[in-house]
């Protein structure tokens, strides 16, 4: 099985997840973990990050114009030209590259302080590759942010919707074409690889934890200040943790 490219929905990630009200939200949480990686380093040099499958380079943008070195790969030919598209508009350099992950090392032959990836190991069939692959990219002592779907949150939103053909059938799509991953993660299988792979776990922050479960939708955007703040208050407690969509773990190599 292929991984996931999205060469044919490219545009409809910025109309559907990140210019919504779920995505302002895990963009938030997203930037305040990084930056809590980034204040571990010393102020005085910039650092090498890889965005691995970084799509249309939000994180990267926002990274390179703080004065790190970023280079972004990504599987889709679309993603990148609207991550150059988005560098260009604000000036700044983002070196980028067009493969998947497992095939970065055709391409770059260096390690990097701090590499990312967010939102891909729900797309691939072979995680563990993936992670391999990013591990070989890290230096020793690097921070990896490690963000992926959450199995569990899917199955009780599922639940609560009623629809049990769904739940019975393994949570298994039925078009392949769409924004719900193909492989949602048991996020302690994710843990577990990465305790394989000799990564250290530092920190659990979920990312939508109560936006998804919300019943009146129209108070998402007429009280999101509010969400928000309880987003962030709870990101790193459970048991809301562990029902987030989202999980980002950052991870210490060695």
């Amino acid at each position: 099985m292929q991984d996931r490219n999205f060469d044919d929905i490219s545009h409809k990630f910025a109309q559907n997840i990140y210019g919504t009200s779920k995505g302002k939200i895990r963009e938030a949480i997203v930037w305040q973990e990084l930056e809590n990686i980034l204040a571990t380093f010393p102020t005085t040099k910039p650092l090498k990050i890889l965005d691995a499958g970084g799509g249309q380079g939000q994180m990267a943008c926002r990274l390179a114009k703080l004065g790190h070195h970023v280079t972004l790969c990504d599987i889709s030919m679309q993603m990148l030209e609207l991550a150059q598209k988005n560098a260009q508009a604000e000036k700044l350099n983002i070196n980028c590259h067009c493969c998947a992950i497992q095939d970065i090392d055709h391409i770059i032959n260096e390690q990097y302080d701090m590499v990312i990836c967010h939102a891909v190991l729900e797309w691939v069939a072979d995680p563990i590759s993936v992670l391999e692959s990013l591990k070989k990219h890290l230096k020793p002592e690097g921070y990896l942010s490690l963000m992926f779907y959450n199995y569990h949150a899917l199955l009780f939103k599922t639940v609560t919707l009623g629809n049990f053909g769904y739940t019975q059938s393994g949570l298994a799509k039925r078009k392949k074409k769409t924004l719900s991953p193909d492989f949602p993660r048991i996020p302690d299988d994710v843990y577990q690889w990465l305790a394989t792979l000799d990564f250290h776990i530092i920190k659990k922050t979920g990312i939508r934890l109560f936006h998804d479960y919300m019943n009146n939708k129209e108070k998402i955007n007429s009280q999101f200040d509010q969400l928000l703040a309880l987003e962030k208050q709870y990101c790193q407690a459970e048991p809301y943790l562990s029902l987030a969509r989202y999980i980002l773990v950052t991870a210490k190599n060695g």
